[in-house]
């Protein structure tokens, strides 16, 4: 089922999720979600709380895009065991529509979660793929790519996405 995506400056979208402690049933209702919001959205990846979900889960699709590998994950509890290199990359947002803004993130990272099983895994991610976990993982502990700026190009990107928003509403 496709959910409706929060969009910024939602509470919920600045607050720290919530641990997943089981994954049962509505764990799994909330993944197929996630992906057909995701897929509707023309997003690679989705993180909970983009829907009003408080909780530890997030998916990831590189597929649509031509020059990343394909690589469909869902994880849930996520952390980052190590992290090296750097890389910048113009990165959008689902709830921050029409904005785009270059934000700095490791190149290559390390990351320790649950599968849609409850199984635990670790994988490494390199270039687009890690770049869409950061992302994705920033939005599990209440930071917006937005927050990943600083000083005068915040505030740019800021009233960039008030003037998008104001003419999306005259739409």
């Amino acid at each position: 089922m496709v959910r409706g995506i929060v969009t910024y400056p939602a509470d919920v979208l600045t607050k720290p999720t919530d641990r997943v402690d089981v994954v049962d049933g509505e764990i799994e209702r909330l993944i197929k979600d996630m992906f057909d919001t995701m897929y509707h959205a023309e997003g690679v990846g989705l993180a909970a709380n983009q829907i009003g979900v408080p909780l530890s889960v997030m998916v990831i699709d590189t597929t649509p895009k031509e020059d990343a590998p394909d690589l469909k994950l869902v994880l849930i509890n996520p952390e980052i065991v190590s992290s090296e290199g750097k890389i910048k990359y113009k990165e959008g947002c689902l709830s921050f529509p029409g904005l785009s803004v270059e934000v700095e993130r490791a190149r290559k990272v390390k990351v320790k979660a649950l599968n849609e099983h409850g199984e635990p895994i670790e994988i490494e991610l390199e270039d687009f793929p890690a770049i869409v976990f950061q992302h994705e993982l920033d939005h599990l502990q209440g930071i917006t790519f937005i927050d990943r700026l600083k000083g005068w190009r915040r505030r740019i990107a800021l009233e960039k996405y008030r003037k998008l928003q104001k003419e999306a509403q005259r739409v």
